[in-house]
C-alpha cells in the first residue's frame, strides 16, 4: 500500500502543511481509531476531542485550530475541511481490484472499439458498435448495448447495465447494478383511461370501463454529459422519441428513478429514493433530497432545493426552497407545521370558550 508524506498531500491539494511534514501516512481514519500510520479526520472541534483516544501523529483539522495543544506533530488546516476530504480520499482510495486488460471470459463484439488502456472484467458483454474511451475500467458482469458510446476514463462497476444507443461522456461512474437506457414506462389505452379522467377533472370523474394498455416503444436513447455519477440500482429510462438527458457534473444517488424524456441540468444532486416522472425539465444546480419527487411535465428552475419527501406537483421558479406534499415554499410549510402542532391546544381553548359562553347565555 502506498504511503504519502504530509507535504505530499499538501502539495497535491494546494494546501499548506504545518509541523513535521515528513511524517508518512497510508490511509485515513476517525480520530479515536487512528494509528500512527493514519491521517486523523478531526475536521470539527467535537471530532478533535477524540484524538486522545487514538494514536495519530497527523490530522486534517480546520482553519485556526490549536493543533499543538492537541499533541499532534503535523496538520493540514484548510478553510473547508470537507472539501479537502474529497481530494484526500481520492489519493487514499485503493480501488476495487478490477482485472487489468481484457479478461478471457469477457464477450466483446468484433465491431466494438476500445480505447487505449481499457480494462474489461469477466462475464462482461460489450455489444456491436460500442465505443469506449481510453483508460476506462469496465468491471465484471457489465452489459453495454448496441451502438452505445462511453467517453474516456469511465468507471463502470460490477453488474451495471447500459442499454443500446446511449451516449455517455468522459469520467462517467456507474455504481453496481445501475441501469441506463431501460425502456420508458409509456402505455396508452384506446379510449381515455380512468387516470386521464381523474387528472382532467381533479378527481370529480373517475372509473370507466376496463381497457388494455398498449405499449409505446422507446425510440430515443439516453445522453449523459461529462463527469456524471449514477448510484447503485438507480435507473435512467430512455426517451420515447428524443433522448433523456443528464447534464454535466450531475450526481445521482442509489435507487433514484429518472423517467423517459426528462432533462436534468448541470451539477444537480438527486438523492436516494428520489424520482422524476417523464418529460420533466430540471434546471442547473438543483438538489432533490431523499424520497422527493416530481410529477411529469413540470419545470424546476435553477438553484432550487427540494426538501426530503417533498412532492412537486407544479412548476417551481428558480432559487426557491420547497418542502411538503404538495410542495410549497419551505418557510410556508414550516409555519403550517407549527400551526398544526398548535391545533390540539386551539381545540381545547375553543372548547373552554364554548363552555364559558354557554354559562353566560344560560344555555348549560
Amino acid at each position: 500500500m502506498p504511503t504519502y508524506s504530509i507535504s505530499d498531500i499538501a502539495a497535491a491539494l494546494g494546501l499548506e502543511a504545518l509541523g513535521d511534514t515528513d511524517i508518512r501516512v497510508s490511509g485515513v481514519a476517525e480520530p479515536a481509531m487512528a494509528s500512527e500510520e493514519h491521517l486523523a479526520l478531526a475536521m470539527k472541534p467535537e471530532y478533535a476531542e477524540q484524538l486522545s483516544e487514538g494514536r495519530a501523529r497527523a490530522a486534517l483539522l480546520w482553519e485556526g485550530a490549536d493543533w499543538q495543544a492537541m499533541g499532534l506533530s503535523a496538520v493540514l488546516l484548510p478553510k473547508r475541511p470537507r472539501h479537502t476530504l474529497s481530494g484526500v480520499s481520492a489519493m487514499m482510495d485503493p480501488g476495487q481490484g478490477y482485472h487489468e486488460g481484457i479478461h478471457p471470459m469477457a464477450v466483446i463484439d468484433p465491431s466494438a472499439r476500445l480505447g487505449e488502456g481499457v480494462s474489461v472484467g469477466p462475464f462482461t458483454v460489450i455489444g456491436a458498435g460500442v465505443s469506449i474511451g481510453a483508460g476506462s475500467v469496465i468491471g465484471p458482469q457489465v452489459n453495454i448495448g448496441w451502438n452505445t458510446t462511453i467517453g474516456a476514463s469511465a468507471l463502470i462497476h460490477a453488474g451495471a447495465r447500459i442499454g443500446a444507443r446511449c451516449t455517455i461522456g468522459a469520467r462517467f461512474i456507474a455504481q453496481p447494478n445501475a441501469v441506463i437506457g431501460g425502456d420508458g414506462f409509456s402505455f396508452v389505452t384506446p379510449e381515455p383511461s380512468g387516470v386521464e379522467k381523474v387528472r382532467e377533472s381533479l378527481g370529480k370523474e373517475a372509473g370507466g370501463e376496463a381497457q388494455a394498455w398498449a405499449r409505446i416503444h422507446s425510440l430515443g436513447g439516453v445522453t449523459i454529459a461529462d463527469d456524471v455519477e449514477v448510484g447503485a440500482n438507480a435507473c435512467i429510462d430512455r426517451g420515447t422519441v428524443r433522448d433523456t438527458m443528464i447534464g454535466a457534473g450531475t450526481k445521482i444517488d442509489n435507487l433514484v428513478q429518472v423517467g423517459h424524456n426528462t432533462i436534468v441540468g448541470e451539477n444537480c444532486l438527486l438523492c436516494g429514493l428520489s424520482g422524476i416522472a417523464g418529460s420533466a425539465k430540471v434546471g442547473n444546480n438543483v438538489v432533490m433530497a431523499g424520497q422527493s419527487g416530481l410529477v411529469d411535465n413540470v419545470f424546476v428552475g435553477d438553484n432550487v432545493v427540494i426538501g426530503a419527501g417533498a412532492k412537486v406537483l407544479a412548476n417551481v421558479p428558480a432559487g426557491r426552497a420547497m418542502l411538503g406534499y404538495p410542495a410549497i415554499k419551505m418557510d410556508q410549510h414550516v409555519e403550517s407545521y407549527k400551526g398544526m402542532r398548535r391545533l390540539p391546544r386551539l381545540f381545547r381553548d375553543v372548547a373552554e370558550l364554548k363552555k364559558a359562553v354557554s354559562k353566560l347565555t344560560g344555555n348549560e
